[in-house]
């Protein structure tokens, strides 16, 4: 999915889109509440993670902003304030997750997952379709008991396909997954890693709805 950061640390910032971008996710990365007003309103994000504390408010009061449209993107709150009042407050306004810095990467990735699969409504770990299975949580697959190695944007595209397995995405949906804001996109580029996932989880797998999408069924 496609992760908003709102941080104005450039430390903190810098680590946590490497460790994003490095995975299966597309990341843009803003550092004031200006900025992340005038991107929410362009780009439909998978999932905001949130600093309280910028250089022009309060990111709580964003929150609140966001919620009142109403927005309903999922938002994770990173933020140093560890007091048990601070946590209620972020949580009442609309908050997914409350995460105190310093925190792991790896327990940021496992909490992104964990806010995924809340709003995709699914809730197993595991996902299997005849003999293919699909641990998300642990980014692994196994094909007939075998165990597939996907790339970080093989892993994008099929996050995509298993949300809603069955129904059709857009290719516009999965090159707003695999691609940062401002980066450059080419052609094929959803072409491409289709046809990559396609040789390594089965070809008819993913099923081609000619000028839409793509959806995950059974063969």
């Amino acid at each position: 999915m496609r992760i908003l950061l709102v941080e104005d640390d450039d430390t903190i910032g810098s680590a946590v889109r490497d460790h994003i971008a490095a995975g299966p996710h597309a990341v843009d990365w803003v550092k004031n509440l200006a900025d992340a007003e005038e991107v929410t309103n362009a780009v439909q994000y998978g999932l905001i993670l949130l600093d309280l504390q910028l250089p022009d408010g309060s990111g709580v009061d964003f929150l609140k902003r966001l919620r009142r449209r109403p927005d309903e993107t999922p938002v994770m709150i990173l933020t140093a304030r560890d007091q048990i009042s601070d946590r209620i407050e972020g949580l009442n306004s609309g908050a997914d997750d409350y995460l105190v810095k310093p925190f792991n990467l790896g327990e940021l990735t496992a909490r992104i997952l964990a806010v995924a699969r809340r709003y995709t409504g699914s809730p197993q770990p595991t996902i299997r379709f005849a003999d293919l299975e699909i641990d998300q949580p642990q980014r692994r697959v196994r094909l007939d008991g075998r165990d597939i190695v996907l790339t970080g944007r093989e892993w994008a595209v099929l996050d995509l396909l298993v949300a809603r397995p069955g129904a059709i995405v857009s290719k516009d949906k999965i090159e707003e997954a695999l691609y940062a804001f401002g980066s450059e996109i080419e052609s094929n580029t959803v072409e491409v890693y289709v046809s990559r996932l396609r040789k390594k989880i089965g070809r008819d797998r993913i099923r081609t709805a000619r000028g839409v999408g793509y959806c995950l069924g059974d063969r």
